[in-house]
């Protein structure tokens, strides 16, 4: 029969803090952003994928990271005042500020329906747009959200109003939908496209503009009653647009591209941006000065009404395939377009090294401080002997992609890739000799135990053994036909592949025998490591950065926050407690605690008898005490600190004391802490 024992309870007014997987790259974080939006000159808001918000109170030199509460995607972002702010998003997402930012809360939206646009008209009264048409307002600064009767269900991208009751929202197929009276009623209005919209911007009571798909650009002059088309000059879709004066306008989209007129818009001339990546959102805060935001967490700035644009954000944002640390401080990640990036200072600074070539690199291993090996397509191996200042390619006799490299030595190493290929180098790589794998199977991952034992594994649940140090290899009985993608081992005998749909392969036997381990994923695990013969990380493919960790040997594994949308290819752990995940986008994230969580526990109430009781449990336990409000949140944490049962309870009052009855049978035997966010009585 299983226990649970409760070592210790903690009531605070201090809740949980955030995950300890934090941005090294780009920086200052690497998640899409989708709305920007000033509270005057200095201070902004930004908001994107995975709950993200950052604020700048120095006009974008400085973004500090902002505790959203969720990861859920959010689409926009607007504040009423300097204090109250806004922010929707994904599965009808809404949540409110009213201190600059430091806590949000969720508001009830009613509606699981993703929301992709917020705007206020004042003070209490707020309007939200989304998928399915779905048009949300508020006429009580968020505490209760109606729906409206939008008369379409296509979706709605962005909303705003010219008065108290004028409004518009636009969205999917060119829909565009006119209010006088509230939101009460909507009517459609000819927009003379079907390309779908995704921002409008009203200069004024009756002019207005609305862009998107295609470079579309449209333009009224009267209040929404008619629609021209403007020329945009550009094929690609346009994602916001915002004017300074009657005037000057700016529109932004696909790769990059910043678009601004002089006259009205019967002009669109593109500005230089250095980037490649989408833009979503534009605001100025004056006639000179403007942001604008986007993919992989782009911030651009100018200060001369747009005649240049100077990135905010910085770092690489070509996807990283491998990380590998020499020391502590020392390590070098590679990817995208022949991407080589090193640190000299635990990740704190990366800096581009350059590798002679655009091609893709997948895996990078150092054998020695100075000496490290970079492979990737169409055979290509490079080599630096001196800490990456110089890389230069070597001859490998394939053109086979080339997916893992391995040393055993200074001068032994074995790299795999595409059809089976192995390659063995005994001179520090001058030389590189193909042998016979036995299998036509791709090849991801190599690992060595000694000099003379070896292992690959790859598509179609292949795994492959040497024991004469590459000679001959041997295929071994996996039991699975998914793809594997790495293997590692932490011993001799034991070790570990991962691969797609979450498959978690052990041996216990030096690969004689693999069993099935529950990954509690079903996402692809691209990389796997042990920072001891019981902890390990595994990383992945998920729309939240899968990262796995287990205690056990691999018994369990449970999900830990990433922080990011992107996937994760690599990870690499220096100590124990120190590690780096790559991936998507140039993501480099860092753990200085194993990955794990702690709790802050400020302002405990003195003298507050609280009894917890059975413990240990097995099903179910209450909790007592006298002093808890009537509403409290209770969350339950394991020892590493990840949460694993949270909610809000109505407290049973009676006989002086308050109660509360949670069911733990769903959680695993072990030691967990309980906490009790409480909202002290008015």
């Amino acid at each position: 029969m299983k226990k649970i024992i409760l070592i210790l309870v903690v009531f605070s007014l201090i809740s949980l803090t955030n995950a300890q997987w934090f941005w090294q790259n780009p920086l200052p974080q690497g998640d899409h952003l989708m709305s920007v939006h000033f509270t005057n000159e200095n201070t902004c808001y930004t908001v994107g994928y995975y709950g993200t918000i950052l604020k700048t109170t120095n006009g974008g030199n400085n973004w500090t990271a902002l505790t959203s509460g969720t990861t859920k995607w959010l689409n926009s972002v607007y504040f009423t005042d300097v204090n109250t702010g806004y922010a929707v998003g994904l599965d009808g997402t809404i949540l409110k500020t009213t201190n600059e930012g430091n806590n949000w809360t969720t508001q009830s939206s009613g509606t699981t329906n993703d929301l992709h646009s917020v705007y206020f008209t004042d003070a209490n009264t707020g309007y939200a747009v989304g998928e399915g048409g779905k048009i949300l307002k508020t006429t009580n600064g968020g505490n209760n959200w109606t729906t409206q009767s939008s008369g379409t269900t296509i979706s709605l991208r962005s909303i705003y109003f010219t008065t108290t009751n004028t409004g518009y929202a636009v969205g999917s197929s060119g829909k565009i939908l006119k209010t006088t009276n509230g939101g009460n009623n909507w009517t459609v209005q000819s927009s003379g496209t079907t390309n779908s919209l995704y921002s409008v911007y009203f200069i004024d009571a009756n002019t207005c503009y609305a862009v998107g798909l295609e470079g579309k650009i449209l333009k009224t002059t009267d209040g929404g009653n008619n629609w021209t088309v403007q020329s945009s000059g550009t094929g690609y879709n346009l994602y916001s647009v915002y004017f300074t004066d009657t005037n000057i306008g700016y529109a932004v989209g696909a790769k990059g591209l910043i678009l601004k007129t002089i006259n009205s818009g019967n002009n669109w001339t593109a500005q230089s941006c250095s980037t490649p990546y989408l833009l979503y959102s534009v605001y100025f805060t004056d006639a000179n000065t403007g942001y604008a935001v986007g993919d992989a967490g782009t911030i651009f700035k100018t200060t001369n009404s747009g005649n240049n644009w100077t990135a905010l954000s910085n770092g690489t944002i070509y996807a990283l395939s491998s990380v590998y640390f020499t020391d502590a401080n020392t390590g070098y990640a590679v990817g995208d377009f022949g991407t080589i990036i090193k640190t000299i200072n635990e990740g704190n600074n990366w800096s581009a090294q350059s590798s002679g070539g655009t091609y893709l690199l997948i895996s990078v291993y150092f054998p020695t401080a100075n000496t490290g090996y970079a492979v990737g397509d169409a055979g290509t191996i490079l080599k630096t002997t001196n800490g990456g200042n110089n890389w230069t390619a070597q001859t490998s006799g394939t053109t086979n992609d080339l997916h893992s490299v391995y040393f055993t030595d200074a001068n032994t190493g074995y790299a795999v890739g595409g059809s089976g290929i192995i390659l063995k180098t005994i001179n520090g790589g001058n030389n590189w000799i193909e042998q016979s794998s036995g299998t036509s199977n791709n090849l991801n991952s190599v690992y060595f135990t000694n000099t003379n034992t070896g292992y690959a594994v790859g598509n179609g649940g292949i795994i492959i053994k040497t024991t004469n140090a590459g000679s001959t290899w041997t295929a071994q009985t996996s039991g699975t036909s998914n793809y594997l993608f790495s293997v590692y081992f932490t011993d001799a005998n034991t070790g570990y592949a991962v691969g797609s749909s979450g498959k978690i392969l052990k041996t216990a036997n030096g690969g004689n025998n693999w069993t099935a381990q529950s990954s509690s994923t079903t996402n692809h695990l691209y990389s796997i490591c042990f920072t001891d013969a019981n902890t390990g990380y595994a990383v992945g493919l998920s729309l939240d950065g899968t990262i796995i960790k287990t205690i056990n040997g691999g018994d369990n594994w449970t999900a830990q926050s990433s922080g990011t949308t992107y996937p994760l290819y690599s990870v690499y752990f220096t100590n124990a407690n120190t590690g780096y995940a790559v991936g998507g986008y140039g993501t480099i994230l860092k753990t200085t605690n194993g990955g794990g969580t702690w709790i802050e526990d400020n302002n405990i109430k003195e003298n507050n008898e609280v009894i917890v009781y059975p413990n240990p449990a097995i099903n179910q336990i209450t909790i007592e005490t006298q002093q808890l409000p009537e509403d409290a949140m209770f969350s339950v944490y394991d020892v590493q600190g990840r949460v694993m049962l949270s909610s809000s309870w109505k407290l049973k009052v009676g006989n002086n004391k308050n109660s509360a009855l949670i069911d733990i049978s769903t959680l695993p035997a072990g030691v967990y802490i309980i906490k009790a966010k409480l909202t002290p009585s008015a």
